[in-house]
């Protein structure tokens, strides 16, 4: 039997890391030049654990445009969403 929590749980966005199931807290925005639009803008969560780790692989590729927390994407306060 599923009780309304866990099925809200279920329905909180997660970390994109491999393997994590914690609840996200920064939504990482990014692009590939090669494939997309400049304007267009690509998604990752993270979790305050893999944010730093996620970012840096963005990062190092030229792929990240802008980190916010999900509360903040989430009401639009990001200058670089799409």
């Amino acid at each position: 039997m599923t009780s309304p929590d866990s099925a809200a749980t279920e329905a909180a966005p997660i970390c994109s890391a491999k393997g994590c199931r914690t609840a996200a807290v920064w939504v990482l925005a990014w692009n590939n030049p090669k494939l997309h639009t400049p304007e267009r803008r690509k998604t990752w969560l993270a979790c305050d654990e893999h944010r730093e780790h996620l970012s840096s692989f963005l990062g190092m590729r030229g792929f990240l445009k802008d980190v916010v927390t999900l509360e903040e994407w989430e009401r639009g306060d990001s200058a670089s969403d799409g």
